[in-house]
């Protein structure tokens, strides 16, 4: 929840933005999630003979195993040898057995980027001339399948597990310390404890798979477990894990010593809206305590000062595991993105955990210390701080991530991040609506107090009245009451009672002690529906609901974005698969080749893509032709048929029909392609996506 935002804290934001800006300004590109940016052989090419070696490039460094690059040859026979190398920078390389037949060979991939990712891919290179393969080079990647779904609930499991931990104590100890004594708040950060510490666990096992084979038996492989706890995300897993074991102390004292001494066990100032008077104590900006003992509140105050400082370390140790090991740990500036990281953490977990918290209070806080306006007062406060810190780092962290903004639209990670953008914007506008109901909450209060403050008054001024009025010789009312008084001691002095009399007695206590207890019930039941019934406190539970269920959402859609390509990243990829094509496109003699990209589009369902055609040697005489087709994702597709189309207009020649083979996802070939002479050559291809839906597109060729 937020407040109107000062003009001095508005020109405070405003500063802080422009300095951000322009030390952020002109620096170099960035990168998160590898890529691969270049192989030798190249995707698709044709060598005469058979290399010694299949070399890949990454945009950035990354971790290999035994199994990271396998070559398989057209009968899906392995024949690489020896593990992967790194001769130098982010080249590994991977050599290949001797006397490799003609044919077209297949370079399966899968390695883990240094922001903890896996990625895989897999590309066709032959030997001579291009040939059938029985290998698929469409194959899933380890976070495809269970494993790679149930590594992505973990994800967000401890996500949450975190927000609710450390915005929930948060919350205890700025906003309402009575609440370390309720029941539902202690279940509710007890639970993002459990919650987190079975989520890092499951992470753990489960990561060995999730970079690897992605079977779900491999999960229990030891030796693979103890392959991840060599890596930088088996360490901040067991790091996190180490930190969990301090929160739990943490925990331990919270809802122990600290719930002793929060208030001192009287109702919550707060919820009488007077926020704690100065000559009982100051509890309502510290919890508050009874004021009997000289030494109890410097000893309060000591240990919330401590709670307050160890549970802040070890909430920021627990962000930090997260920054160390993903997104943030890779790409321009690592050593500011990190802590900006962990700060947007902390801000997430302070206002989206506070806010579950305030919302339990709300619902399940005690009668007797109900959740008052100035603890509302406070979180509010301390949400305020957490959204200007998540916009201040979310501005760093968008423009680390896009560098653009044409990359808000035009790649994924842009449009979710504007998904969570409208999100944020929904929950601030639906807390300044409680924000509201807080303050009517407020007023109705005092108008309640002001009413019963003058009730008390008259019900004074008719007791004073009557005690005028009665005569001066009768007994006060209290003098019956030292009548029965004596009564009593005569009868205790009595003999004593038979046995059956005192066990009448007996019951008669039991059944008293019962009576009570029931008409105690009663009464809490009854303050609770008239707590309850109170519409201004109804209809502050109901914005605070709104926004914790928005909150689920965003933390999801949160969690997405960590686990996606970097908008940055997309979009140079892109740009380098775009130069590469345009200077293909290009012929020359040096080149020997040339290669044709056009675009599609037959106008039926999955009828728009990419369709290259590449010519080697584009000399007259034999040829070999290459065709690939992809998808608008860039992924290799099939299509029923495919069909090309050369002519020669300025001599008259063609068309010259050629029907390539069909080698394997997206890929048909045509190993001799009879081009009678040189000259400025039109190719036309035909694609057909269903029985209706085909067109033909052209693009000129020179050949020779």
């Amino acid at each position: 929840m937020t407040q109107t935002i000062a003009p001095r804290v508005r020109t405070l934001v405003l500063l802080i933005l422009a300095v951000a800006g322009a030390l952020l300004a002109g620096a170099a590109p960035a990168s998160a999630h590898a890529a691969l940016t270049g192989s030798d052989p190249a995707q698709g090419a044709v060598v005469d003979t058979a290399p010694s070696q299949v070399s890949l490039t990454f945009s950035e460094p990354v971790a290999v195993g035994d199994d990271s690059v396998r070559v398989l040859d057209p009968k899906g026979e392995r024949v690489d040898k020896g593990d992967p190398a790194n001769p130098s920078g982010t080249t590994y390389s991977v050599p290949l057995v001797s006397g490799l037949p003609d044919g077209t060979y297949t370079v399966a991939y899968q390695v883990v980027s240094a922001d903890s990712h896996p990625v895989a891919g897999a590309f066709t290179f032959s030997i001579g001339a291009p040939s059938e393969t029985t290998v698929s080079v469409s194959a899933q990647g380890s976070d495809d399948g269970l494993v790679g779904w149930l590594y992505g609930f973990g994800r967000y499991v401890s996500y949450a597990g975190f927000v609710v931990l450390a915005g929930g104590a948060a919350f205890v100890l700025a906003c309402w310390a009575p609440g370390a004594r309720a029941r539902a708040v202690q279940r509710l950060v007890v639970s993002g404890w459990l919650a987190l510490t079975a989520a890092t666990l499951g992470l753990l096992m489960l990561r060995g798979s999730y970079t690897t084979s992605g079977k779900i038996g491999d999960v229990f492989d030891l030796e693979l477990l103890g392959d991840v706890l060599q890596t930088k995300t088996g360490a901040a897993l067991v790091s996190r894990l180490l930190l969990l074991a301090a929160a739990a102390l943490f925990i331990a004292v919270l809802f122990g010593a600290y719930a002793r001494t929060a208030d001192g066990g009287a109702p919550d100032h707060a919820a009488e809206g007077d926020g704690g008077s100065d000559g009982e104590s100051d509890g309502g900006s510290d919890g508050g305590s009874d004021g009997e003992s000289d030494g109890g509140e410097p000893d309060k105050r000591d240990l919330t000062f401590g709670l307050a400082l160890g549970g802040t370390v070890v909430a920021a140790g627990l962000a930090a595991s997260w920054a160390m090991s993903e997104h943030a740990s890779q790409g321009l500036q690592a050593g500011v993105a990190m802590p900006v990281d962990v700060v947007h953490l902390l801000a997430v977990a302070a206002w989206l955990g506070g806010l579950a918290a305030l919302l339990v209070a709300l619902h399940r806080a005690p009668v007797e210390t109900p959740v008052g306006r100035d603890a509302v007062r406070r979180f509010s406060r301390l949400a305020f701080g957490s959204v200007v810190a998540l916009a201040v780092t979310g501005v760093y962290q968008s423009w680390r991530q896009l560098g653009s903004w044409s990359a808000f639209t035009d790649t994924r990670y842009g449009q979710l991040l504007l998904v969570k953008i409208a999100l944020v914007a929904v929950m601030v506008a639906v807390a300044f609506l409680s924000r509201r109901w807080t303050q009517r909450l407020a007023d109705a209060r005092v108008s309640v107090a002001t009413e019963e403050a003058a009730r008390s008054e008259e019900t004074e001024r008719a007791e004073e009245a009557e005690e005028e009025k009665q005569p001066a010789g009768t007994a006060p009312a209290e003098a019956s009451g030292t009548s029965a008084v004596s009564e009593a001691v005569e009868a205790a002095e009595a003999p004593r009672a038979s046995d059956a009399e005192k066990a009448e007695a007996g019951q008669d206590s039991v059944r008293a002690a019962q009576l009570a207890r029931q008409r105690a019930a009663t009464e809490a039941a009854r303050q609770k529906r008239l707590r309850d019934a109170d519409p201004n406190r109804f209809g502050l539970r109901r914005s605070v609901l709104a926004e914790a269920g928005v909150a689920v959402v965003l933390l999801a859609v949160t969690t997405v974005l960590t686990q996606t390509e970097p908008g940055r990243t997309e979009q140079d990829a892109k740009a380098a698969a775009a130069s590469s094509s345009s200077s293909a496109s290009t012929t020359g003699q040096g080149s020997g080749a040339v290669s044709l990209t056009m675009p599609f589009d037959t106008g039926g369902t999955n009828g728009k893509g990419v369709v290259s055609v590449d010519l080697d040697p584009a000399q007259a005489g034999d040829n070999a032709l290459h065709v690939y087709v992809e998808g608008p994702d860039g992924t290799p597709v099939d299509v029923p048929e495919v069909k090309i189309a050369l002519t020669l207009a300025a001599q008259d020649i063609g068309p010259l029909p050629v029907a390539p083979d069909h080698i394997t996802t997206g890929h048909w070939s045509a190993s001799t392609v009879q081009i009678p002479m040189a000259g400025d050559w039109k190719v036309e291809v035909t694609v057909r996506t269903s029985d209706i839906d085909q067109v033909t597109v052209s693009k000129n060729a020179q050949i020779g």
